[in-house]
């Protein structure tokens, strides 16, 4: 056995199979990468030197120093943070579809934001109402993210800062279920927009010039609504029942009524309640309500149904699209 000795004289009895697979697990490492490379207003120097031999000796000298100063290069980034399109019903307000915003140039940048709504291609036009800034936690709350005014506080942004942007928006009221709505969120550098390699002279961070990258300073990412709406109907009929075994409505006959409540759509409805008047000519048949299967009692009490004296009632609460709800009750002809 070796015992390898402390201090400095370790590394002569490394394992060589072991630091060829250090380093092959280093190399496989991801590389933090920049979105533009060197920051603008960076200098880059360089000095050529040579040597040569005169009278026996070596010479060595200098050339001058080339100094360049790297220009800003404008681009920049919009994408929907959204991973789906985000549900809505008609007449809705404050509907929020949320962006991300990275400055992919090489520069201190701010960016103009605006929204385009009827880019066509989807059902209807939502109605956009306000554009906030988030303020670094990426979850919307309008008392504490900043209110987006154009010209005022556009975003500053540093070379690779994303930050989220929240746009809300209203949706008309005579959209149907399934409606899809778009808003596009366009960013734009302050410093100019054009077709890649414009350059805009000495206006880049630093003094240098500001050159137009690759996705012309401008970007623009859409987002999405899918209205998830929903309808009721209600379908009534009657059963009738008279003392001598048929179905003649005639004094003494009861008469069973069914009333089906059927939501269609792909939302759901809430607060949904059947209420039926007792008709004239006619008594209601104490404990006769049942809401599918169930029966119910007529106080207004913990169950869903309830008679006043005049009408019964039955709770049906939160429906959703695709369901249906049964009630029946019964009255006997006066």
């Amino acid at each position: 056995m070796v015992n390898a000795p402390v201090g400095g004289a370790l590394h002569r009895y490394r394992n060589p199979a072991i630091s060829t697979l250090a380093i092959a697990v280093a190399l496989a490492l991801p590389m933090q990468a920049e979105a533009a490379g060197t920051r603008a207003g960076s200098t880059i120097s360089n000095t050529a030197s040579a040597s040569y031999d005169a009278g026996g000796g070596t010479q060595t000298i200098d050339s001058n120093k080339v100094d360049l100063r790297v220009d800003e290069l404008l681009d920049v980034v919009v994408d929907s943070s959204d991973a789906a399109d985000v549900p809505t019903t008609p007449g809705a307000t404050a509907q929020l579809l949320t962006y991300s915003l990275t400055n992919t140039g090489n520069g201190q940048e701010s960016f103009a934001l605006s929204t385009i709504a009827n880019g066509g291609g989807d059902d209807y036009d939502p109605t956009v109402t306000q554009i906030y800034i988030d303020n670094g936690d990426g979850v919307f709350d309008a008392s504490t993210d900043t209110l987006y005014t154009p010209g005022t506080n556009d975003p500053t942004l540093n070379p690779d800062q994303s930050i989220k942007i929240f746009v809300l928006a209203t949706t008309p009221a005579g959209v149907s279920d399934g409606n899809r709505g778009t808003v596009s969120l366009v960013a734009a550098a302050k410093t100019g927009t054009d077709a890649p390699g414009t350059s805009f002279a000495g206006q880049g961070e630093g003094g240098g010039d500001a050159v137009v990258g690759s996705t012309g300073a401008d970007s623009q990412d859409q987002g999405a609504f899918v209205v998830s709406a929903a309808t009721v109907t209600l379908v009534k009929s009657a059963v009738i029942a008279d003392p001598f075994g048929g179905s003649e409505p005639v004094p003494g006959a009861t008469i069973t009524y069914t009333i089906v409540a059927t939501v269609a759509g792909s939302g759901t409805v809430s607060g949904l309640a059947v209420t039926d008047n007792i008709p004239a000519d006619t008594s209601y048949v104490a404990g006769s309500i049942t809401l599918g299967a169930a029966a119910l009692t007529d106080a207004a009490d913990t169950d869903a149904g309830d008679y006043n004296g005049t009408r019964i009632n039955v709770a049906l609460g939160t429906v959703a699209g695709g369901q249906t709800r049964t009630v029946t009750f019964k009255t006997k002809i006066d």
